[in-house]
C-alpha cells in the first residue's frame, strides 16, 4: 500500500510499504477514506520533533473495517469508524477513569513498527477500545465525514482545552491560538454555554472561522498588547476561562496575564521550546488554576457524537485544502507556509 513517510526535515514522501495485517486477536485492519495534516504534525516536519528515517506520520483518521481479529466484537467488517489520535485497550485503570491517553498498553499512530493516519490503510491495535462506529451512509457526505473526522483529535481537544478552563454558562472566555485547535475551543465554549468569547488572532481567514464558531470579539494584538486589550473588554478584570492552544513561553505567559482572579487555564498546545513560561507567583497570588495537557478524545467522542451528526455543531470548516494521498507532501508545505490551515487527505 502507499503511506507518508517522513525521512529528514522538511522530506515527506508517500511509499510503498507493506499492507497492514491483524497481527493480534484484538487488531482490526482499516481502510482509511480521510486522514488530515495536524499542526502538531509540523514540529516533525520542521526537525522540532526527532522521527526515525522512513517513520510513519499521520494519527487523524476514519474509514471503513476490513479485517477483525477473532477477540474483536465491537466492530466487524464493513463498518465506517473513526479512531482518536492514540489507541487504547478500553479497560485498564485509566481507561476507565476516562484517561484514555495514559492507557497501559497504549499508543500513538506513527511511533515506530505502527502505521500512521496518512496512508491507505492501518492496523489498529485493541480495535474494541478504539474505534468508534459512525453511521455507514455518512460515507455518501462529503462535509459530514469532514466534521466527524475532526472528532480524532482537534475537536475533542479543543473540548478538552474548554473543560479544563472550566467553561461555562455566561462565562467569558479567551482563546490563545488561531489553528484548528483554536478555533474548535471556540466552538467548544460555545456548546458549553460561554457568552462572550474572544479570540487572538490576527489571520482573517482565520477569524472569520472564530466568528463564524461563535467568537463574539477578536483581538489581533500579541504579548502585553494582547492583555491590555483583552482586559479593555473586560472591565479590567480579564476573562475567567483561557485556552492556551499554542504550546509557546510566549502564548502561556499572555494566558495566565488575560486570566481573571479566580479563573482557570486550559491548556492543549503541545509545548515546544522554553518551558519557563508559568508565572506560578501570579498565578498563586490570583488563584488561577491550570488544567489540561494530552486530550483523551476517546473518552469524549461519545459526547460529541450526537451533536456532529446532527449538526448542532460543525467543526467541518477548519478544513481549508483538500489533497490525496500523494499530494501529502504539498499540504505539509501547505501548512508550513500558512497557505493552508489545515489540510484533509482524501483516499
Amino acid at each position: 500500500m502507499r503511506a507518508t513517510t517522513i525521512h529528514a526535515p522538511y522530506d515527506m514522501r508517500v511509499e510503498d510499504v507493506p499492507d497492514p495485517s491483524v497481527q493480534q486477536p484484538t487488531d482490526a485492519v482499516v481502510r482509511v477514506l480521510r486522514a488530515c495534516i495536524c499542526g502538531s504534525d509540523l514540529w516533525a516536519y520542521r526537525g522540532q520533533a526527532e522521527r526515525q528515517p522512513g517513520q510513519r506520520i499521520g494519527h487523524e483518521f476514519l474509514g471503513v473495517v476490513e479485517q477483525t481479529g477473532s477477540e474483536v466484537t465491537g466492530v466487524g467488517t464493513g463498518d465506517l469508524v473513526v479512531a482518536p489520535f492514540m489507541w487504547s485497550d478500553g479497560v485498564c485503570d485509566y481507561c476507565r477513569e476516562g484517561l484514555t491517553t495514559s492507557c497501559e498498553h497504549g499508543g500513538f499512530w506513527g511511533s515506530p513498527g505502527h502505521d500512521g493516519g496518512q496512508g491507505e490503510a492501518v492496523r489498529v491495535p485493541h480495535a474494541d477500545g478504539t474505534l468508534v462506529k459512525l453511521p455507514k451512509d455518512a460515507v455518501g457526505d462529503d462535509r459530514l465525514l469532514a466534521a466527524l473526522l475532526t472528532l480524532s483529535d482537534v475537536l475533542g481537544t479543543g473540548h478538552h482545552a474548554a473543560l479544563g478552563a472550566g467553561v461555562r454558562p455566561g462565562a467569558t472566555v479567551a482563546v490563545v491560538g488561531d489553528g484548528a485547535v483554536g478555533l474548535c475551543a471556540v466552538l467548544a465554549a460555545k456548546r458549553l454555554g460561554a457568552e462572550r468569547i474572544i479570540t487572538l488572532g490576527r489571520h482573517q481567514a482565520r477569524t472569520d472561522i472564530a466568528r463564524r464558531f461563535g467568537a463574539t470579539d477578536i483581538v489581533p494584538e500579541r504579548g502585553d498588547a494582547a492583555v491590555e486589550a483583552v482586559r479593555e473588554l473586560t472591565r479590567g478584570q480579564g476573562a475567567h476561562s483561557v485556552i492556551e492552544a499554542v504550546g509557546t513561553e510566549q502564548s502561556m505567559h499572555t494566558a495566565v496575564h488575560l486570566t481573571r482572579d479566580g479563573g482557570a487555564i486550559g491548556f492543549v498546545g503541545v509545548p515546544h521550546g522554553s518551558q519557563t513560561g508559568l508565572d506560578l507567583g501570579v498565578m498563586f497570588n490570583r488563584n488561577i488554576a491550570l488544567r489540561g495537557g494530552v486530550a483523551p478524545v476517546r473518552a469524549y467522542i461519545p459526547e460529541l457524537l450526537p451533536d456532529v451528526l446532527d449538526g448542532t455543531i460543525d467543526p467541518s470548516p477548519v478544513f481549508d485544502m483538500t489533497v490525496d494521498l500523494e499530494g501529502v507532501p504539498d499540504g505539509y508545505k501547505a501548512m508550513d507556509e500558512r497557505v493552508a490551515l489545515k489540510v484533509l487527505v482524501t483516499n
